[in-house]
């Protein structure tokens, strides 16, 4: 039995299978392949998209899905292991992932890290926690990385350039006002590295770098794959000649889970929005963001409004592709 908890776990060639597939689905949304079967979506967070694509997505492919919410709608959950639960979980993710798994045939969990501590949180325990105990597969909805997102914007990228292998990606830092999860920026560096593309990541100090293993892992994908993996401070040499902007803010590590001491820091780096001077410096790039965006704020309305802007393509991408892991997942 396979999960979907990162696509570093599944071949290029297994990826590029659910890409083709989503793109079927794309054209015919409607199936039988979740006929008579229930998905669980647990959401510790907040979702707007994530909730209602795949809760749309289960339903065109004939089946149920059941939302829950641990700690709202739902009892809180703990995931720690060997502690004494006297606080305000009521049950632990051992028997939640296995009774789950006796009512539905694919769990999905949401479930951001604390900001407390990146060398707890960087492995992942949660989601790693509920498919040790699941005996269905389980699918990430964005915890430390987010796959379906990944998915999503390969799709979109193919649908518009084909074949990524060779083209210069820039996945460029932009300022917010408050520290936020690097889920998507090491999910972008991870797709662009696996799809042969010439990645730049354009940081505003080396702060701004993303953990090592996903560094390491992009270095990785882009030997693998033919591709390369560039770092830069030079926001114009960043964009000069790329074809894909993807723009994303997240936290400094080293100052993870203290965002007062980081803010001397952040507050600085507000020129790094993306802005048309900056794309006019590209080859046409496409510009796109996973959503929400603070407009003004991660990037101009200018740009959000542009014909080149494909945020609303990718979104729509996340129900197709999403169907995609479900029917292979599904078909075990």
């Amino acid at each position: 039995m396979k999960h979907f908890l990162t696509t570093q776990d599944w071949s290029r060639d297994e990826l590029q299978s659910m890409l083709d597939a989503a793109r079927q689905l794309k054209k015919k949304r409607f199936g039988n392949v979740l006929s008579g079967k229930t998905v669980a979506l647990l959401f510790l967070n907040p979702s707007m998209r994530t909730r209602a694509s795949f809760q749309v997505g289960v339903h065109e492919l004939g089946g149920m899905a059941v939302v829950l919410e641990p700690g709202a709608g739902s009892w809180p959950i703990e995931f720690e292991f060997g502690k004494r639960m006297d606080g305000e979980a009521e049950e632990h993710i051992c028997e939640v992932a296995r009774v789950l798994s006796r009512y539905c045939d694919l769990i999905a969990i949401r479930a951001f890290p604390k900001f407390q501590d990146w060398s707890l949180d960087r492995t992942d325990y949660v989601i790693k926690a509920v498919a040790e105990y699941a005996t269905v597969p389980v699918i990430n909805m964005e915890t430390i990385t987010h796959p379906c997102q990944e998915m999503a914007h390969a799709l979109t990228l193919q649908e518009r350039l084909g074949d990524l292998a060779g083209k210069k990606y820039l996945l460029t830092w932009t300022w917010h006002p408050k520290p936020l999860n690097t889920a998507v920026a090491n999910s972008a560096l991870l797709i662009a590295t696996r799809m042969g593309m010439d990645v730049t990541l354009l940081i505003p100090e080396d702060a701004y770098l993303l953990d090592p293993m996903f560094m390491e892992a992009g270095e990785r994908n882009a030997a693998e794959s033919g591709g390369s993996l560039t770092v830069t401070n030079d926001i114009e040499a960043a964009y000069a000649d790329a074809l894909v902007v993807y723009c994303k803010s997240w936290g400094a590590l080293p100052f993870y889970g203290n965002p007062e001491q980081e803010w001397p820091l952040r507050e600085k780096y507000q020129h790094f929005i993306v802005d048309g001077p900056k794309m006019a410096l590209t080859r046409d790039a496409l510009f796109s963001h996973c959503l929400p965006l603070r407009r003004n704020i991660k990037a101009t309305d200018e740009v959000m409004d542009a014909d080149y802007c494909v945020a609303i393509d990718e979104a729509e991408n996340r129900l197709h592709v999403q169907k995609a892991v479900m029917s292979r997942l599904a078909e075990q």
